[in-house]
């Protein structure tokens, strides 16, 4: 199943996508929360829940709709950097031997088709191809690799936009990666039981005003989804609705020659086979 959040007068809605339209899961069922996070947190049964929407709840076109990012106000955002072989080797850097995990901001997120901000204090804006996990269920401490996937609810696209010269200031990388309406995230996620384990073996790319600069696959992230949640859970409790976010493969505009930097005026797109196609324009950083 598709499940996506947009916007009615402003707020957040749940609603499950069926080919072209949506269908609110809240209008259908009033016992379901209207947010995503909410609904997981509560434990509803989603996918029951859309089955009943399905016979029961009224349609609107997706086309036009608003859209939201997919978990608007995420409890935690983890993300990772180095993930991916060639990436790692592009930055000069070995294979890690842990991930190197940094958090995002909720306030960072925007919706497909909404314009990322070209920050007025930089001209180093890079794109980053990545596949988001939503954790469905509390995940306990110490949860083993071979039970990990279990509380995954289930993937999405994500666009890891970074202000490089921001990120290169300090030997944390946060700062460069939580400038406002630069975390692209959406339009739809699709329950993990439509995918291959651990989203395993999907085609990744990006492309920059239809110009393909990332190209690669899942099986290339060095840390897998199971293995990256069974090392988060020695450490922290993953709870519904969080979200891990699994870095990005080579081809990132600092390791080209000459680099290549996002201007007002681009569209960047970051499409995951089985998953979706998102799609932000850029635009200068409003006042």
């Amino acid at each position: 199943m598709k499940f996506t959040t947009y916007l009615r007068q402003g707020a957040p809605r749940l609603a499950l996508v069926d080919a072209q339209d949506l269908i609110d899961l809240n209008d259908a069922d009033a016992l379901v929360p209207a947010d995503l996070r909410a609904a997981l947190s509560a434990g509803v049964d989603l996918q029951a829940a859309a089955r009943q929407a399905l016979r029961s709840g009224q349609r609107q076109p997706l086309e036009g709709a608003r859209l939201a990012p997919l978990v608007p106000e995420p409890g935690k955002i983890v993300c990772l950097g180095l993930n991916y072989y060639d990436h790692a080797k592009e930055g000069g850097r070995e294979k890690p031997d842990y991930p190197w995990f940094f958090f995002r901001a909720p306030s960072s997120l925007l919706a497909h088709g909404e314009a990322g901000w070209l920050p007025k204090v930089s001209t180093r804006f890079d794109y980053e191809a990545e596949l988001a996990v939503v954790i469905g269920r509390k995940v306990p401490r110490h949860t083993p690799q071979a039970q990990a996937l279990a509380y995954v609810f289930g993937y999405s696209c994500f666009n890891d936009m970074s202000v490089r010269d921001y990120q290169k200031r300090t030997p944390q990388w946060t700062i460069g990666k939580n400038f406002d309406r630069t975390g692209g995230f959406g339009p739809v996620l699709v329950t993990a039981d439509e995918l291959a384990p651990g989203a395993a073996g999907l085609r990744i790319q990006s492309r920059l005003n239809g110009q393909v600069m990332q190209d690669a696959n899942t099986d290339d992230m060095i840390f897998s989804v199971a293995e990256t949640i069974a090392l988060l859970a020695q450490v922290l409790t993953l709870e519904p609705g969080d979200v891990i976010v699994m870095g990005t493969p080579a081809g990132v505009g600092q390791a080209r020659t000459p680099p290549v930097w996002m201007r007002a005026g681009d569209t960047i797109e970051i499409e995951i086979d089985g998953v979706g196609l998102l799609s932000n324009p850029i635009a200068d950083e409003a006042a």
